[in-house]
């Protein structure tokens, strides 16, 4: 531990992030048996990916969306978390690893 950190509290956050979006499908329609009707297919899709983190002790959380899961994204979650530690403390945090 290093020095800096002697004598003041430590905070463990738990952090993930989760991407949600909708991408398009083939959708049953209504033909006669036997025929093969053309169908479209909404190949659009879009994506935003939730990242959050909580301290359970102090049951408190920090959360962005952002449109990439990147560094910038990371740092930026970072950010939030740390105007949510409280003052004079410390935190870990730790990721899922995926």
């Amino acid at each position: 531990m290093p020095e800096s950190a002697a004598d003041k509290p430590i905070e463990i956050w738990f952090q993930d992030e989760a991407r949600v979006g909708q991408k398009g499908s083939l959708e049953y329609i209504w033909a006669p048996v036997g025929s093969r009707p053309p169908m479209v297919r909404d190949n659009r899709h879009d994506s935003a990916y939730l990242f959050g983190a909580i301290c359970h002790a102090r049951k408190v959380g920090a959360a962005i969306i952002m449109p990439a899961v990147n560094a910038e994204a990371m740092a930026e979650h970072l950010k939030e978390i740390s105007v949510q530690v409280a003052s004079g403390a410390h935190a870990v945090v730790l990721c899922d690893g995926v």
